[in-house]
């Protein structure tokens, strides 16, 4: 693997790596498990009716997953095209992450997603919690809102400022600030994009994690977070806990 990284560091430009391996990583981690979701009901209705969270009644009609499926690529591009702007006006063509000759250790790997975790969900809620004050859901974030039975794609089916803010920086901005490595972004950025399709899929088929994200878009005032802990340190964890 090292020397198989060696010679696509030799052969490509440090820009080309990073945008090309981040937008590979967005489509394999979020785009094909999201579609798979999807397609459950379609292949497999009875399956996908047993294992539903929330009942048909609640369930989004055909218009609004078509809908849904417009947004989220507007998103993608608009996201695509911000990392591009990042990578050659903001950064003025120098990479986002480190991007050495060789991988990173396991070592590296697993502290710097460790931190990345906790950055991330720092970041996450109390971004996503200041999208819940009335003056900027009502603007903002009740778009997303709009899937009370949510659906895989619709993790990110979002304003374009919440995309942006809530959605992407959360993830992208934690690996940048530890200058970790490409390939530790990568890692990090699959396993969250995978992380937020399943926890919007409606199925729950990974110990209770849809469940607690299916709970918040149908009572809205808690389980604002990514991973729990500041949920568990707010008392947001529980509903009837606090209201917004």
């Amino acid at each position: 693997m090292d020397a198989l990284w060696s010679t696509l560091v030799a052969s490509h430009s440090p820009q080309t790596i990073e945008f090309t391996g981040t937008l590979l990583i967005q489509l394999l981690s979020f785009w094909l498990p999201a579609l798979g979701y999807l397609a459950l009901d379609f292949l497999f209705p009875a399956f996908s009716q047993r294992h539903k969270i929330q009942p048909p009644p609640k369930q989004p009609t055909a218009h609004e997953i078509r809908h849904c499926v417009r947004i989220v690529a507007r998103n993608q591009l608009l996201t695509s095209a911000l990392h591009l702007a990042q990578i050659h006006l903001l950064r003025r063509g120098a990479p986002s992450y480190r991007i050495a000759g060789s991988l990173p250790t396991a070592g590296e790997l697993v502290r710097d997603i460790a931190l990345s975790l906790l950055l991330r969900e720092i970041l996450f809620y109390y971004s996503h919690r200041f999208l819940h004050r009335p003056y900027f859901y009502v603007r903002i974030h009740k778009q997303h809102h709009r899937f009370t039975a949510p659906i895989a794609l619709a993790a990110q089916f979002a304003h374009p400022l919440e995309q942006v803010f809530a959605n992407a920086l959360p993830i992208s901005l934690p690996p940048q600030l530890l200058g970790s490595h490409v390939v530790t972004f990568w890692v990090f950025l699959a396993y969250e994009l995978f992380n937020t399709a399943t926890v919007h899929s409606g199925y729950d088929f990974f110990r209770a994690k849809a469940k607690m994200h299916d709970l918040h878009h149908e009572k809205f005032n808690l389980n604002y977070g990514s991973i729990g802990l500041l949920d568990w340190v707010h008392g947001t964890d529980q509903l009837g806990k606090r209201r917004e």
